[in-house]
């Protein structure tokens, strides 16, 4: 597929309006890529810059207005969740934008394409180029639709991130491996069990987590195993 017709398709299922393709080939260009072709200014650092900013300012209005009763503090705390390069590498993944980002050879072998922090600056350059092109109100929608699902969670108080889920996309991504997970230890009476648990690559461990429940355990494993290969 020629390149501006994959920038069109995830345009399209962003279902963003917009008209200048050319920002947003550039948004998703990665600087391996445009030194390697000697196109030193034609990649996303700057609007990886501008993106960030926008969408810290986009997520802190809704915040201050979704949530009257709550003080400095607690914004901050929540802003920084959903600001962070984990929520950011989540919306990536969900959008397989890994596949609509240029990068250069060292990059690509070096396995970028599924880096988290790789992922997450592109999303920030979209919101970049969307802002350039549409002003703030029109960029605002359409953040706050692409952050729906993560939105939806806060409301309902279950925005503890799903670790296994974000994990497994990953690790899908870099080693087409499915992680797996096992109970390793548990302790306490019936009705106060801690467990620990493993996280696994190919039969190897990767993490470790502790937890009040199978599931919780296995998400806290998930959890260490991010940080330590992802991060």
């Amino acid at each position: 597929m020629h390149r501006q017709e994959t920038i069109e398709k995830l345009l399209d299922k962003l279902g963003w309006e917009v008209n200048n393709i050319s920002l947003y080939q550039q948004a998703l260009t990665h600087t391996s890529y445009a030194h390697e072709k000697g196109q030193y200014r034609l990649h996303n650092e700057r609007l990886e810059f501008l993106g960030d900013a926008v969408l810290e300012l986009i997520i802190s209005d809704y915040l201050y207005n979704a949530y009257p009763e709550l003080p400095e503090g607690n914004l901050t705390k929540l802003r920084s969740e959903l600001v962070c390069e984990a929520s950011l590498a989540r919306l990536a993944f969900e959008l397989s934008l890994s596949q609509s980002i240029l990068l250069g050879k060292g990059e690509i072998s070096g396995g970028g394409s599924s880096r988290p922090s790789l992922l997450a600056d592109a999303v920030e350059a979209l919101i970049g180029a969307l802002y350039l092109e549409l002003g703030l109100e029109k960029c605002r929608k359409y953040v706050l639709d692409l952050y729906q699902s993560i939105l939806q969670e806060l409301q309902q108080g279950v925005l503890a991130r799903d670790f296994k889920t974000l994990f497994q996309e990953f690790s899908q991504a870099r080693f087409a491996v499915t992680p797996a997970y096992r109970i390793i230890y548990e302790s306490g009476p019936d009705h106060n069990k801690v467990f620990e648990a493993e996280a696994l690559l190919a039969a190897k461990p990767v993490g470790r987590g502790r937890g009040r429940s199978k599931k919780e355990a296995e998400q806290e494993a998930a959890k260490e195993a991010w940080n330590n290969l992802a991060l």
